[in-house]
């Protein structure tokens, strides 16, 4: 009777040492899978953040954090100074604060003419002068009724 009971201790005792090692490799399965699919993909994020940050320019227009949209104006160190309207309303943020670039400074400015080139026109520059004229005759002089000449 003594064996038996020797046999089915020795016999627990063997199963819960491949139990035990089955759930050390399971763990680490697990780990393996959280680094590929949560940790790796966002140090990325963050290395191309880092790299848009440091590759800001004079004239880029961007959007931050905080969901301001501006033209960069000045660059120091890690601050920024924006233009966000017409009316060249300054902020001055941290680079960190910026969250993309929406249109990098070479497309905002053109491309730099040549010295035998004139320098191209505006294409917007018709737009433009719609959006001046409606601005200056007012919002309700849409509504105005028109005097027809006939009466």
């Amino acid at each position: 009777m003594t064996a038996f009971y020797l046999k089915l201790l020795a016999d627990a005792t063997q199963a819960s040492k491949s139990s035990g090692i089955t759930m050390i490799i399971m763990m680490v399965v697990l780990l393996a899978v959280m680094y590929f699919f949560m940790i790796r993909p966002s140090r990325k994020q963050e290395k191309e953040a880092t790299a848009m940050r440091n590759n800001l320019q004079v004239g880029d227009e961007i959007t931050t954090i905080g969901g301001i949209i501006g033209k960069i104006v000045s660059i120091k160190g890690e601050t920024c100074t924006i233009e966000t309207s017409k009316d060249r309303t300054k902020i001055r943020i941290l680079k960190t604060a910026v969250k993309t670039v929406d249109v990098p400074a070479a497309v905002a400015n053109g491309p730099i003419p040549q010295a035998d080139e004139p320098a191209p026109e505006n294409p917007d520059a018709p737009a433009l002068k719609k959006e001046e004229e409606k601005e200056k005759k007012g919002f309700f002089s849409r509504f105005k009724k028109k005097k027809k000449d006939d009466e």
